[in-house]
Formats: structure tokens, sequence, C-alpha cells
């Protein structure tokens, strides 16, 4: 399972934790020139003409409900993978972890290839097999050549209609899922996020991790497992996505082929439905003296998928910026909150995050810092906060647009990317959104926007705090609520 992933869904293209992820490109118009390697521009495509070059997103949905989606390129390889709405927020307490679970015997073969035959068989093409359960869907993906694009749209099928449940199977796989469970816990940081998710919806389906407690784990049985797959792994909550030198009239005849015999109906009224998620401005503190770095992450209640205030948001918390010791620049760099950092010692390193769901979502920062530098960074960001409500500017917003299309425009590096994108789209939004149409929204966020918007979702609103480690002076919960806003004359 790719570390993205753990405890949280993957995030769009827009996301906050996209800004800086790649190297310094080496063309000084990076938004000009868009070559892969250095040059003088002489040549190169405009960034408006690679947005307009972006090869078209072709849909076509079967007679049992299947989406088949795919981007047509010149690669010699191809990415193509099954994007499923079922994730741990279709669990209940009883059966938490079973969609991680799923993941991790989908691999050990099926009713055709049994055992290790089905990875041998992916082997032998020299593909690249991956999945991922994140709170709201479930991926599975194969990079291969674009050959045998039809060899894996049919491993696909058959890991996912004829899934082998095997007894000796499952003891073994709950086995390892039991000792990874163990290594997660070492990762604070996404324990941090685990914590900020059963605190700021708790008594929800939200609050459960994805990979789910110990008890379950070794509770979850065959039947459950089964139940799991014939209540999510249905046709019509699928996507067939595909990216990379492929033909989507092939591979739509390879879909035909393999999964007309895809389950599209359900008896009665078990249709699986999305629980409503409250968000509750609460607090959650892990106190652990003998940790050296104390995580904490703050949030407010933020926008589903397709809300618009999304891409302000993203503007915001582009404009908010990211930092860790490890960068260059010191306190050179354009974010302010990057440069009080370097300035006082305040962190190791700070994020922002707009973590999305259908629904509803966590817009906040998480931190970590020495124990003795907790009130300084978290009164800083808080005060970077409100100045996003109350006086950002034209600057700052031109500079936050021109980082966010740079994200943008990294989506286009390699099919996975671009196949993970269609398939997350087509899930969330019902399409794909066109990167010309993002552009154009980024282009219409202004000063004026973002202070409405972040009052909207900031101002004077109950945040959901996380904390572990060494985290006595945090302040206490009515504190940090008061610095949600200031005092205006």
């Amino acid at each position: 399972c790719p570390p993205a992933t753990r405890g949280r869904a993957r995030l769009p293209a827009l996301s906050a934790r996209a800004y800086g992820a790649g190297r310094a490109p080496r063309c000084a118009g990076a938004l000009r020139c868009l070559c892969r390697s250095g040059c003088g521009g002489r040549g190169a495509a405009t960034y408006a003409q690679t947005l307009q070059n972006i090869p078209e997103t072709q849909v076509t949905t079967l007679e049992n409900g299947l989406r088949v989606a795919s981007e047509e390129s010149n690669h010699p390889t191809c990415t193509v993978g099954l994007w499923i709405e079922a994730g741990s927020r279709y669990e209940d307490a009883k059966t938490n972890g079973a969609g991680f679970f799923m993941e991790h015997l989908a691999f050990k073969g099926t009713k055709k290839r049994p055992g290790s035959a089905f990875e041998k068989e992916v082997e032998s093409l020299g593909a690249h097999l991956n999945g991922y359960t994140s709170r709201e869907q479930t991926a599975f993906y194969i990079k291969a050549l674009s050959k045998d694009m039809p060899k894996v749209v049919e491993l696909l099928s058959d890991l996912v209609q004829n899934c082998e449940l095997e007894d000796s199977h499952i003891e073994r796989e709950r086995g390892i899922i039991l000792q990874e469970l163990k290594e997660m816990d070492s990762n604070l940081a996404d324990v941090t996020f685990d914590y900020l998710h059963a605190t700021a919806y708790q008594g929800t389906a939200l609050a459960h991790t994805v990979e789910g407690t110990t008890e379950n784990i070794k509770k979850l049985t065959r039947a459950d497992l089964a139940s799991y797959v014939d209540t999510h792994f249905k046709a019509p909550r699928m996507v067939l996505a595909a990216a990379g030198g492929i033909s989507h009239r092939e591979l739509v005849d390879a879909a035909k082929q393999h999964f007309t015999g895809a389950p599209f109906s359900y008896k009665g009224d078990s249709v699986p439905a999305l629980p409503r998620c409250r968000f509750t401005g609460s607090e959650i503190r892990a106190r652990d003296d003998a940790l050296p770095l104390a995580h904490i992450a703050l949030a407010v209640e933020g926008p589903g998928w397709a809300d618009p205030d999304n891409v302000v948001l993203n503007v915001a918390n582009a404009i908010i910026g990211r930092y860790d010791r490890t960068f260059g620049g010191g306190k050179n760099q354009s974010s302010r909150l990057a440069t009080l950092a370097v300035e006082h010692n305040l962190c190791h390193s700070f994020e922002p995050f707009n973590t999305s769901y259908s629904d509803t979502g966590l817009f906040g920062f998480h931190f970590v810092s020495d124990p003795l530098s907790i009130d300084d960074m978290m009164f800083c960001a808080q005060g970077e906060w409100m100045r996003l409500c109350t006086s950002t500017t034209e600057s700052e917003v031109t500079r936050a647009k021109n980082y966010l299309r740079n994200a943008m425009v990294a989506q286009l590096d390699g099919t996975t990317r671009v196949c993970e994108n269609i398939g997350s789209h087509l899930l969330h939004y019902g399409r794909r959104i066109p990167l010309e149409e993002w552009d154009a929204r980024i282009s219409a966020v202004d000063a004026r926007m973002v202070r409405d918007v972040c009052s909207k979702y900031i101002y004077d609103k109950c945040p959901a705090i996380a904390a572990v480690g060494p985290i006595e002076q945090l302040f206490d919960y009515n504190r940090i609520r008061s610095a949600m806003y200031w005092v205006r004359l």
C-alpha cells in the first residue's frame, strides 16, 4: 500500500501536497517552458499550448454500468487500473479493516490463477502491479507495455471477479497485516492524521482508520470478506481507467470481453450508501515525553470534492507554503510562515493540507517541532490563518496561483499519474475535469475571494486538534479556539 494512501484519501490534482514536491525546473520560466531538460526555451511549447494539446479523455459506459475511460498518447507503456467506490467509510465498527484485508488478498491468487500463479503471470509481462485503499476508494492498477493492454485488462477482471478467499491465505495475510499495524504505529505523522479523523469525525464512519483495528483484523472471517466483495465490487461502482499508448476502442472491446459478467444488481435495499459524517470541533492528545519531537495537526471542516471553494483554499494553502529544514533558501523563502520558522527556529517542518471527501473535508496544517517551540509555532500558524482571512494581498495570490499551475502541470508526468487522475476524477466528479478548466478556475481567483472563502471556513470556527509526543506546552483548547478570530475595532 503506497504510504500516501495510509489513512487519507489521495488528494486531487490541485493538492496542497503537490507544492514543491518535485525538483526545481531547469528552465527559468517553469510555466512557459515545459521541456524535460535544460534548454534556452527554443522550440518548447508554451504553457497555454501544453494545456490545449493534452489528449481528450474518452469515456464509455458499458451495459452493466462499468465506466471505461482512457487518454491516448504515444507512450510505449500504459497503465491500466480499476478504481472502486469502496473504502473504510463504507465499513462499520465490526467490519472496519475488511477493505484493507481484501487489498492484501487480491494479489494472492484467483480461482483461475491460484496461489502465486497470478503474480508470476504479471511478472512474465515485465509489468508492475500495485494497489491501495483509502477512506472512499480502492484501486488496483498495472503498468505494462502498451501491446499487453488486453492481457492486463483480463488480469484486473480476474482479480476483482474471482478473488480466491482460501482460509490458508487469509490466516497468512492476517499475520502480515498485524505486523504491518505495529510498524505503522512508528510513523507518527500518519498516527496524528488518524487521530485527527478520529476526533474530527467522532462517532461516524470517517473516524475509522483504513487499516482497521488490531482486534478487528484478528476477528474478520472469510464470510465477512466475501460479503464485502459482494457488496462493493459491482460494475456501476467501478471505473476502468487507462493512459498511455493504447486505443480506446481496443480498451472498450477488452472490457466488454472480460467485465460483461461483473455483477451490477443488488438484492432489495442493500445498495451501500455513504453515511453522513458530521464534523466536531474537539481535540485528542497522546502525550509521550519519551519521544523527541511533537506532531501537531489542526483542521477545520473543509468542502467536499465537487465544491468550487476547493480551488480557492488550495490557493490559500500555496500562500502559506510548506517548509522542511532540509529545504534551501532559509529565511529568504516566499512563504511568510517559513521565514518565521527559520528565523525563530519554530519547527522542523510544516505542511498545509486540504483533504476532501464526497461531502466534507479537512482543511488545516500539520507541523513537527521541538517540545519547547509548540506554542510559538501554533501562535504563528494561526496568525497566518487570520491574515489569510483579513489581509491577503494580490501579489501573494499571483505567486500562489503560479505554484498551483506548476503543480497541476506536474500531473502530466507519467502514465500512472494520469491514469490515477482519470479514475479518481470519474469517481469524485463524474467526469474528468480538463486542465484547461482547472487553469480557468485558478485564474479567476483574486485576493478578495481568498479572504472571503477563508473567512467562511476558518474565521471563528471550532477546530479539531490532534497532538502526539511531548506536548505539555500545547495550548489549552479554549486558548487555541480564541485564536480563531481577531478582535477588530
